[in-house]
């Protein structure tokens, strides 16, 4: 009886050590997710555009600029999770429409920068609207299902993973910290949806959300609004500020999803370690 117990606690422990090994594709995968979540902030990006420091913007902004962007930060999630909720569903599995979606945004970038600072506040729920559906096509493509309000929020969650500030000392443990400090706000918030739907726009999960979300995403769009009132630069590079704030998004969300659908094969843990473990 003992013998057989243990020889069945061995074949229990090869069949789990044969689960938790990765096919070659799938390490491939992490690798390429992991080089996309660790490429350079959009700082450094928007800065190599813009051809001058960004530092230099920040006293062209006007005053209470930083309160009134948090402001519109905040509008702008709100509608955008509105929107994901209602109008998101599921489709067959395809292709992503990269080049579409970035194309809609560098249009709206084009018009906001001719016109000044302030069109931040119109621009910018349009463009986070249109950065979360892309954000949901590439969920698709790699088989999730953004019917579920879990991956909608999760597409929400990008925003946040993507809004890495130039302090942090590096983008693994960015990533993997933030998903841990969202990750009781989502299980909260998706609770709360499933439940009750927008009915109560107020609720306290999902004002937490929002909010946690919009501390990060917000420094990214002040950065992106300091570019634009740059003399000269926010008339003619509008439209390529937005073009590569949506195209850093949209890496964020391959990589982010990518890890995503191999956690649902291997369990987080299992992918968070392999993960720290890559050398790219």
């Amino acid at each position: 009886m003992r013998i057989s117990k243990a020889i069945a606690g061995i074949d229990s422990a090869i069949t789990e050590s044969d689960v938790l090994e990765f096919s070659v594709s799938d390490l491939d995968d992490l690798k390429k997710a992991k080089t996309r979540l660790e490429r350079p902030s959009l700082t450094v990006k928007i800065a190599g555009l813009v051809g001058r420091p960004l530092e230099a913007g920040f006293k062209l902004l006007p005053k209470n600029w930083n309160q009134k962007v948090a402001e519109a930060t905040e509008t702008a999630l709100r509608k955008g999770l509105d929107f994901a909720i209602r109008t998101m569903g599921s489709r067959e599995i395809g292709q992503a429409h990269d080049r579409l979606h970035r194309a809609v945004v560098a249009g709206s970038g084009m018009a906001a920068g001719a016109v000044g600072p302030y069109s931040l506040f119109v621009e910018l729920p349009f463009s986070t609207c249109v950065m979360l559906r892309s954000i949901a096509d590439i969920a698709r493509s790699e088989g999730h299902d953004v019917s579920l309000v879990q991956t909608k929020l999760e597409c929400l969650e990008v925003l946040a993973l993507g809004g890495k500030s130039p302090q942090d000392d590096s983008v693994e443990t960015g990533y993997w910290s933030v998903r841990g400090v969202l990750a009781k706000s989502i299980s909260e918030a998706a609770t709360h949806l499933t439940e009750k739907g927008l009915t109560e726009k107020g609720a306290p999960p999902l004002a937490r959300l929002v909010a946690a979300i919009a501390s990060r995403f917000g420094g990214v769009v002040t950065e992106k609004a300091v570019a634009v009132v740059i003399p000269v630069v926010g008339a003619i590079s509008g439209g390529a500020i937005n073009y590569l704030f949506m195209s850093h998004f949209q890496e964020m969300a391959r990589g982010h999803f990518v890890v995503r659908r191999l956690e649902k094969k291997y369990g987080r843990a299992f992918v968070e370690k392999t993960y720290s473990d890559l050398v790219i």
